[in-house]
């Protein structure tokens, strides 16, 4: 990304865990009266959208996480939470995202662009098949979505 982009963050998302970021959006406070504080942008009805690209021109989607964002209307608040089992199948490690915010009278405003690096997971604690260990010394398959499994 070049220099004139606002908003530049770079994100490290680590493969098998749950990535979250929560960003605020604020209205400027140059102008305000003498000891004023920012108020936050109301996002009440606004879209977002974010993609994942190996290069800012490229039409390849590696990810798109615009599902994966909640907007919080007079807070200002965006939340991106992108899911363990989706950081899971990364097969990419790295890439360049922004994340864009549509107003409902269609104003687009590109809150943060940057860099993505995925750093490749060992563990894969919640993907496939899940066993817990029997009072009786036997291993147990866990049925799907259940955490325990009690003789």
């Amino acid at each position: 990304m070049n220099g004139c982009c606002i908003g530049n963050y770079d994100l490290c998302i680590q493969q098998y865990a749950t990535y979250q970021l929560l960003a605020s959006w604020w209205q400027p406070s140059c102008c305000g009266a003498v000891g004023s504080q920012p108020a936050p942008i109301d996002l009440t009805g606004y879209f977002a959208n974010m993609q994942i690209k190996p290069y800012a021109q490229s039409t390849t989607v590696l990810y798109d996480a615009s599902s994966d964002i909640v907007l919080g209307g007079t807070a200002g608040t965006v939340a991106l939470t992108i899911p363990a089992g989706a950081t899971g199948s990364f097969t990419w490690w790295a890439g360049v995202y922004d994340l864009v915010l549509t107003s409902p009278a269609g104003i687009v405003t590109r809150l943060l662009s940057g860099n993505i690096s995925v750093c490749a997971g060992v563990s894969q604690s919640s993907i496939g098949p899940q066993y817990v260990l029997l009072p009786s010394g036997q291993a147990a398959l866990l049925p799907s979505g259940q955490g325990v499994l009690t003789p």
